[in-house]
Formats: C-alpha cells, sequence, structure tokens
C-alpha cells in the first residue's frame, strides 16, 4: 500500500517517550508498504537524522518549526476559535506538500501520529481515503489537568485549550477510520468525554525494544562509588516531567536522605528547564543529555516515575522494567500497563508510599533484584513492540 504518515515531530532519533512509539510505527509499516512522511522538526540537532529515515520513506517533506515562533503564531487560535495547537502545527509548505504528493501516487490510506496533523489529513479523508488517526493520549484532558496547577492566565488558557481541543478531536475520530489510544482506560476517556457519539477507537499500546534495553555486565557504572542513586529519566522540558521531579523531590527525597544519607537522585533527560536545573545540588544531579540512558537504568538502586499529570503507558518505564531495574511510580502509571504481582512495577500514591516503598528495596538489595529479574521477564512477553502494533494492521488490511 501507498500510505501518507503524517507525525508532529521527526521521528527520529527515538529519545523521548512520542518519538519512541512514531518511529517504531514508521518501521512497523515501512516494512510491509511505501511510506510517504510528512512531519516537523522542532530540535535543530534532528536535522543530521534525514538520511536514517530516508531508509524507511519512498519520499519526505520535513518541515523546521521554531518552538518560540510556533507559540506566537498559535495565539491566531484566540482570534479563530480554534484550538491553539492547530496553528502551532500550521506550515503552507506541509500543506502544499500533502496536496501535490497526493494528486501523484494517490494513496491507499493516511496514518496521522497526534492529533494535531489531522488538519493536513481532513481533505483526503472526505474524498474517501481512509484516515486512521494515533491519538496516543487523550491530549485535551492533559491541558485540562495542567490548568489547576497554574496561575491565571496560564489556568483560564489551559482551560480554553482543553475544550476547544476536545472539539477538534471528537470531530477527527468522526471522520477516521479507526483512532488509536494508548490503553483502554483512554479510550473510556475520551467514549466518557464524547457522550452521544459513537467513532470507532481501539487500544494500540506502547512497546519496548527489549533487545536494546537489556542489561549488560560489561556497562560500567555512571555512579560514584558507594553512593545510592535513584533515577528518572525523561525529556525535562515536558511539564509533567518536570512536576514529577519537583514534587518527588520536595515531599519524598527528604525522608529518604534521613535513612540514606548517601541516596542521590539523579534526574537523566534532554533539555533541563532552569526550573530543574535549580534542583542540582548535594543530594540531586541534573545530568541533561546522555550519549547512553542504560548505564543509569542498569545500575540504579531503583527508579522512579512520580508522575502526577501524565497517563497511559509509559516509555521510561517500560524501558527501566526491559534494563531488569524495580520501579516505583504513579498508581494511574502503574494501571495502565497492568503488570501482575512481583513483576518489578510497585504501585505509589502519596509521599509515604513512595518512601515506603523505596526504602524496602533499598534495605533489601535481594528483594530489588527479584523485582528487576521478574520485571524484564514480563515486559518481553507482554510489551514487544511487533506485538503491540499488529493491532494497526488488520485496519490496513481493511482500507
Amino acid at each position: 500500500m501507498k500510505i501518507l504518515y503524517l507525525v508532529h515531530r521527526l521521528p527520529y532519533p527515538p529519545n523521548k517517550g512520542d518519538k519512541v512509539r512514531s518511529y517504531h510505527l514508521l518501521k512497523h509499516l515501512s516494512g510491509a508498504h511505501e511510506v510517504y512522511l510528512g512531519s516537523f522538526v522542532d530540535d535543530p540537532d534532528d536535522w543530521q537524522h534525514l538520511d536514517r529515515l530516508r531508509g524507511l520513506c519512498t519520499e519526505m517533506h520535513i518541515a523546521p518549526l521554531s518552538p518560540r515562533s510556533a507559540k506566537l503564531a498559535s495565539l491566531r487560535g484566540l482570534l479563530t476559535g480554534e484550538a491553539l495547537s492547530l496553528p502551532f502545527y500550521r506550515d503552507d509548505g506541509l500543506k502544499r506538500w500533502v496536496a501535490e504528493v497526493s494528486s501523484r501516487v494517490g494513496f491507499d490510506a493516511v496514518v496521522v501520529f497526534s492529533s494535531t496533523m489531522a488538519q493536513y489529513a481532513t481533505g483526503l479523508a472526505a474524498l474517501g481515503v481512509p484516515m486512521l488517526v494515533d491519538f496516543v493520549d487523550v491530549d485535551s484532558a492533559k491541558w485540562t489537568d495542567y490548568a489547576p496547577q497554574h496561575r491565571w492566565p496560564l489556568s483560564w488558557l489551559y482551560r480554553r485549550e482543553g475544550r476547544a481541543l476536545l472539539a477538534y478531536e471528537q470531530d477527527v475520530a468522526d471522520r477516521a477510520r479507526c483512532s488509536f489510544f494508548v490503553t483502554d482506560n483512554e479510550v473510556a476517556l475520551f467514549q466518557r468525554l464524547s457522550p452521544g457519539r459513537n467513532p470507532r477507537l481501539a487500544a494500540l499500546g506502547n512497546g519496548v525494544n527489549a533487545d536494546f534495553f537489556a542489561p549488560d555486565p560489561a556497562r560500567e557504572s555512571p555512579f560514584e562509588p558507594g553512593e545510592i542513586p535513584l533515577v528518572f529519566t525523561g525529556a525535562m522540558d515536558y511539564w509533567p516531567n518536570v512536576d514529577a521531579v519537583c514534587w518527588f523531590i520536595s515531599e519524598v527525597l527528604p525522608a529518604l536522605r534521613t535513612r540514606f544519607p548517601r541516596l542521590r537522585f539523579h534526574i537523566v533527560g534532554r533539555s533541563p528547564t532552569p526550573a530543574v536545573q535549580a534542583l542540582a545540588g548535594e543530594a540531586v544531579s541534573v545530568s541533561g543529555t546522555v550519549p547512553d540512558v542504560r548505564p543509569y537504568l542498569q545500575h540504579a538502586a531503583a527508579v522512579v516515575a512520580p508522575l502526577r499529570l501524565a497517563r497511559g503507558i509509559q516509555n521510561k518505564i517500560l524501558e527501566a522494567l526491559a534494563m531488569g531495574r524495580p520501579v516505583v511510580a504513579a498508581e494511574s502509571c502503574v494501571q495502565a500497563i497492568a503488570p501482575p504481582a512481583h513483576a518489578g512495577l510497585i504501585s505509589a500514591s502519596d509521599p509515604e508510599a513512595y518512601a515506603m516503598q523505596l526504602e524496602n528495596l533499598i534495605a533489601t538489595p535481594e528483594r530489588a533484584a527479584a523485582e528487576g529479574r521478574a520485571a524484564r521477564d514480563f515486559v518481553i512477553a507482554a510489551y514487544g513492540w511487533g506485538a503491540q502494533l499488529r493491532g494497526l494492521d488488520r485496519f490496513l488490511e481493511a482500507a
């Protein structure tokens, strides 16, 4: 099949959650189809990776996106009444390319990653080209969740974005042949937010490359001898990640340091905001971008994911489990992955629970090791990318 694949951020390198998913989706599609990729580059470092993607695509159109300029452009939505996310990702060059290549190629299907990119595909859907949309999460709900965490006027702006984006998401889902979300819980949430509508929805889970994320006895530790490292990984300019580490350091870390003075919290991830950089000190390390996250995961005493503002299956958690490390995470994140008991993924809902679970792991290394082994076994069995993405194939075959 000839497939138009539209992604809001260049799907390589797979160094953050959405890019991990969009890259593996591209890789899966290109294994059996001709893929025409339309995407944006919002990080100048990503331009060097275009050759890697050319090997997976028949044709590409990659548009530059300056986040600062795009934020200014997005304010047009206040005049038009639309969600600000739409003009943020609006580009005349990409629009012209989609029109030109569509008339030249004649696509059999359109696969959209992130609802904001559906604005380039709805015209094709109206002409009868099947459109499959990977929403991943209900993004409108995220904006609504952000609002109480901020003061006015941001609180007002986020609530407005939640309402406007939900209306757009509902329209896109009505037009799509099928819309995918990362978990059954996200599917149910979208259904609750869309009473009286009956779009076709399905869960399409995240996966992990367990061959790449695998323990290696020869891999050296990046930590100081004698320290007890706790690790959090993720893009550190993403608000839910910023909120998670700030909350953990304020509410959980002091009690742990009282019990374990050699404990140190390592924040490992690209683009730390000034607020994150300010957290660095004797008890906290802020690494920024690292060439390889695996040494930090493999040699951690435990990994934490105290995400209060994120739902769905978190790639950072799957990667840590694949590395054979126990993870203490927010209850909502654990429920999304749904591990069996003693599979290395431990739920916590308040500071006391986080402290208790981490104290137990640190004080009993044999328990941590057993949980880690069970974690890797679970991930290999349940979360390979091939098994997860096969759910997309039957809709393409029907198209």
